[in-house]
């Protein structure tokens, strides 16, 4: 059984799937206060790559932290929606679903510290 909804191919699926990409984030940016914050530290930190890195390496890390954590935040959110539309009723799987969603988040969030942190304090000369 074939799936009406996979027949796209080419420029045509790159373009639905870029448009899809972008409601994702569009959505995510109006229900989600937890990925507005997270963009909002985005913005200061991703220029901030560049006074702060002292190599191309290092600029990668950084930055690529701080994507890192957009990434599992829309994860998590998307795990919440599908949980959600499931059932509003507490079940404890559905907790589960979440916790290990919000755990993700976190770990990510303590990835970026460590990673900014020690950059930083390589810097400012105290490594």
């Amino acid at each position: 059984m074939s799936n009406p909804h996979k027949g796209r191919t080419g420029i045509d699926r790159i373009a639905r799937a870029t448009g899809h990409s972008l409601q994702g984030l569009v959505s995510a940016w109006q229900a989600e206060s937890a990925f507005r914050q997270e963009v909002a530290l985005a913005a200061v930190l991703l220029p901030a790559t560049f006074w702060v890195a002292t190599s191309w390496i290092e600029a990668v890390l950084l930055a690529g932290s701080v994507m890192l954590v957009l990434i599992v935040e829309l994860l998590n959110s998307a795990i919440e929606a599908t949980v959600d539309r499931i059932s509003l009723d507490l079940h404890p799987l559905a907790k589960q679903a979440k916790d290990v969603g919000s755990a993700a988040v976190m770990l990510a969030l303590v990835l970026c510290a460590a990673i900014w942190c020690t950059a930083l304090a390589q810097r400012w000369g105290l490594l």
